[in-house]
């Protein structure tokens, strides 16, 4: 557990766990969170990553003990990105596995297509790649959050997120832990989504991509999902059973055994 002076305005917070043996040469994965999280919300994977990998899990910028931003922060996926490398460029760490879950996914797609040279695989799940698809949705989620706050938008949120089958004490829990969020940090961000457009991130990715979604996603349908993996030249689409959009959340083994088989079958073709 660490912090890095990243840029005048922010200290990012990052974890390293790393349980593989010391006397072999073992490869990195980075996790990047999604919105109102925090790097903890994959403690449902590690015990399957870090037996055989360093795991780097950065709170996003703004996000969990990162330093909280301005609501009229200049949201940008360049600086984003750029954080999350400079992380990786503290810890001299080359090359990396990336996965990332929700709008975390969208950052690490970006990030691919960005710094091709960085990234060896990149696996996303239930990951938007156009923010005005769901722009008035984001609007309305502005108006809960001034008049609810974080805790009250991500109670009215979270059925839809984690689906009606996971237990009500989960569930609690994560309305507890993404009301964490700062709400300066939250209605900025959430009110720069709707301009988020990586289209184009999509033709430029030429490392393996990995796609990972549910059947009955709520927000994201199969067939909106496909229509763009499609569209990357090395990629592969793994639709799972289940009607939650937070997949990682809702499935984190069976979902982390998933991206390891992939970054399995794809190493040392990078």
């Amino acid at each position: 557990m660490a912090t890095l002076q990243v840029t005048p305005d922010l200290n990012m917070y990052y974890d390293v766990t790393d349980f593989a043996e010391p006397w072999r040469e073992h490869e990195t994965i980075l996790l990047l969170h999604g919105n109102a999280e925090s790097g903890e919300a994959w403690f449902g994977w590690m015990p399957e990553l870090a037996r055989n990998y360093r795991v780097v899990r950065p709170d996003m910028r703004g996000f969990g003990r990162s330093t909280p931003m301005p609501r009229d922060h200049a949201w940008s996926l360049d600086r984003i990105a750029d954080d999350f490398i400079a992380v990786m460029d503290h810890l001299k760490i080359d090359r990396f596995y990336l996965v990332g879950a929700k709008v975390g996914g969208t950052m690490a797609l970006h990030l691919a297509a960005r710094h091709p040279s960085r990234v060896n695989t990149v696996t996303v799940l239930s990951s938007p790649t156009r923010g005005e698809d769901a722009g008035d949705r984001y609007r309305a989620w502005v108006d809960v959050i001034e008049k609810s706050g974080v805790v009250g938008w991500a109670r009215e949120t979270m059925t839809k997120r984690l689906g009606s089958s996971f237990p009500a004490a989960g569930i609690e829990w994560w309305i507890n832990f993404m009301g964490r969020t700062a709400s300066s940090t939250q209605l900025g961000f959430i009110g720069a989504v709707p301009k988020v457009d990586i289209s184009q991130d999509l033709l430029n990715i030429r490392c393996p991509a990995q796609i990972i979604t549910t059947q009955d996603n709520p927000l994201y349908p199969v067939d909106v999902v496909r229509a763009w993996q499609q569209k990357m030249a090395n990629s592969e689409l793994l639709v799972m059973p289940g009607a939650s959009y937070h997949v990682a959340a809702t499935a984190p083994l069976q979902c982390a055994q998933a991206v390891l088989d992939f970054i399995r079958r794809h190493a040392g073709k990078v």
